[in-house]
């Protein structure tokens, strides 16, 4: 699935974009500060970011102003992985730096945020009153006995009250975490009684696709169940009273106090967030405050060259990492929007009607989306005034090649397509947006600055234009300081060391062109390997689903007793579509021709629909154990799939075909 060796890119910065990129500034700062390449480019940037991993950690702070309130000792004590030591002897604040733009008075009263319901209604908070509340709130989490290190929990939907809430319990210097209230209350306690919160932000429910959904039962069980808290603080989403016990959001915001930020050290927690855990009780990863900060001014000021003229929106909820990095906007004096909300109601075309409305210039959302779009017929740039857009940004799974055509086609000629790829584990990208780079179709621009991105074969060796296994041979900042309850770190040097020691290896297939591009292949743990050639899911996914009648599908690679190899196709169709030997053909001979004959499916499958995590990927490895056998009890955490009753068909075929 490489490119030619130089095709014309879809989408080429002209010399003004490029000269007024933040990053181009940076570089010529840092050419001249710092011992930075002047020339080159991008290119000649991103290697001494990696070669000078030091220095350009430390030019990243003192860029973007990072408040220490305590010097550090120097940049890197240790570069060992895991345990890399960043930045020891500083202290400093997240929540301060979130909030720093509330302290000039020509951008007090603008907004920090605009909230956006399924009304589409922009309603603004101005920073001047989100540091207010978060002031208000700090002083009441201290009144309540909430101290650094103590864990502050949120189980809400993205609204300004959940974004106040991690800035107040990061000015305490308490750890936040978060799940969205779409989650059941087995979700959620899967989650929260690892790391056994003190306090519980809750809403009495939501409103979905028009309507709404009363969350008073499953709080009410969160309370029987989380033993520790000392608190419960009730916001009234729907209008309801808050419950015996409970204290009134208005209450707990309504001071006038000067916020008091914790000084911390650099590797002090910030968040927990939660691996998908579809195979056991999800991953608790801790990151840290000074990691988070550095990393997040780096991708969001420099890769997404954002800034206080934007307006950022990412479709996200608080239980995917996405939303972290949405409100890390701050940092850089962004407006942020948050949207509560379904992607597509009252039509798949809602999201575009939301950048327009809120004039979003940087619009982030998922690739799904984006090919849900081209299959509905939507015609956003027709429909709705998309001129303040500058970049169409997407993750969660690759951005096909059509997608990208369709965005280009639909939205703007001259818009800048920004796919990224990274992940939970690190709350940032690996590879993806770099303003001053051409795009190329199905390609992510470059590896991120700070980011020695490789791909490794499964010897150790570095490969350029093949297929290798995504592996970062660099600590970066932001990569988890340990996992909760984790006292010897063998479930963190599992997860990402074992393969490769001393090397982060992730668990993706990456292609690195020779122009430094980078193509996502999909998850390394779902591999198809069809007599020794290998191949990611995701390139199955982005052929089958160009055909109008398959909804969505999933594939499955599997090694059998014998020595065979099984491989389905399971479809999940579009309405009025049949699985008749006309269409089997057709799926065989779009994979025979897109991609590889040894790759077309042993059996094409009609299911009912395809099962998710929570956050919407496709759950591969939990159906492979189902079709060898694995009871569906062991097989997956019940608490971590979007839809579990569609697990018991792929169940009931593994016992048929026993």
């Amino acid at each position: 699935m490489t490119s030619a060796a130089n095709p014309a890119p879809l989408w080429q910065p002209d010399p003004e974009r490029i000269a007024a990129a933040k990053v181009t500034r940076f570089q010529a700062w840092a050419a001249e500060r710092h011992g930075a390449p002047a020339e080159g480019g991008y290119a000649a940037l991103h290697r001494w970011s990696v070669e000078e991993l030091e220095t350009f950690w430390a030019a990243v702070a003192e860029w973007f102003d990072v408040r220490f309130s305590t010097p550090y000792e120097r940049v890197l004590a240790d570069p060992a992985m895991p345990g890399a030591r960043w930045f020891p002897g500083a202290a400093l604040n997240y929540a301060e730096h979130a909030l720093r733009t509330a302290e000039d008075p020509a951008r007090a009263h603008d907004a920090a945020l605009l909230h956006v319901d399924e009304t589409h209604e922009p309603t603004p908070i101005s920073w001047s009153e989100l540091r207010r509340q978060v002031g208000a709130l700090a002083a009441e989490l201290r009144a309540l006995g909430v101290r650094p290190g103590d864990r502050v929990s949120g189980y809400l939907p993205n609204i300004p009250q959940a974004v106040a809430a991690l800035l107040a319990t990061a000015a305490v210097g308490a750890v936040w975490t978060s799940c969205a209230p779409d989650f059941g209350a087995r979700s959620v306690l899967d989650r929260f009684q690892q790391v056994e919160p003190v306090v519980l932000f809750t809403v009495d429910g939501y409103r979905y696709g028009g309507k709404e959904h009363d969350r008073t039962k499953t709080v009410a069980e969160l309370r029987r169940e989380l033993p520790t808290l000392r608190a419960v603080v009730h916001i009234p989403l729907l209008g309801t009273e808050a419950p015996e016990g409970a204290l009134d959001w208005s209450a707990v915001t309504a001071g006038d106090v000067e916020p008091v930020f914790e000084q911390v050290p650099f590797d002090h927690p910030l968040w927990v967030l939660y691996s998908s855990g579809t195979t056991g009780l999800p991953k608790a990863i801790v990151q840290s405050q000074g990691g988070i900060l550095l990393e997040h001014f780096k991708q969001l000021g420099l890769h997404c060259d954002l800034g206080p003229e934007d307006r950022f929106f990412w479709y996200t909820s608080t239980g995917w990492m996405m939303w972290n990095f949405l409100v890390s906007g701050l940092l850089t004096g962004t407006t942020v929007v948050l949207y509560d909300g379904s992607p597509g109601y009252p039509d798949t075309g809602a999201q575009w009607r939301i950048a327009e409305r809120t004039g979003a210039t940087l619009y982030g959302t998922s690739a799904a989306y984006v090919m849900a779009c081209r299959k509905a017929d939507v015609h956003p740039a027709r429909d709705f005034d998309l001129s303040r857009v500058r970049c169409v940004a997407t993750t969660g799974s690759p951005l096909p090649p059509d997608g990208f055509r369709w965005l280009h086609d639909e939205v703007a000629d001259d818009l800048w397509i920004a796919s990224v790829s990274g992940g939970t584990d690190v709350c940032s990208c690996f590879a993806g947006a770099v303003p001053t780079l051409p795009v190329h179709v199905g390609e992510l621009q470059a590896a991120c600055l700070g980011t020695d991105l490789q791909s490794w074969d499964p010897q150790g060796k570095p490969l350029t234009g093949e297929v290798g296994e995504l592996v970062v041979a660099n600590p970066m900042p932001s990569m988890p300081i340990r996992f909760w309850n984790d006292p010897d770190g063998s479930r963190y040097r599992d997860s990402y060391f074992e393969m490769f020691p001393g090397v982060w290896r992730h668990g993706d297939w990456i292609t690195i062109t020779d122009r430094g591009s980078v193509v996502i292949h999909g998850r390394s743990d779902s591999t198809l390997n069809r007599q020794g050639v290998r191949m990611g899911s995701a390139d199955i996914y982005e052929a089958v689903e160009r055909l109008p009648e398959i909804k969505e599908s999933l594939v499955i690679g599997l090694e059998e007793p014998d020595g065979g190899y099984w491989m389905p196709l399971f479809v999940h169709l579009a309405p009025g579509a049949t699985l008749d030997d006309a269409l089997r053909a057709r799926i065989k001979q779009t994979i025979r021709e897109q991609l590889s004959p040894r790759h077309v499916p042993d059996d094409i499958i009609e299911v009912p629909g395809v099962p998710h995590t929570l956050t919407g990927k496709r759950i591969e490895v939990p159906v492979k154990r189902l079709l060898q056998g694995t009871a569906l009890a062991k097989a997956v955490n019940p608490g971590s799939v979007d839809n579990l009753e569609l697990l018991s068909f792929y169940e009931e075929l593994a016992r048929k075909r026993a």
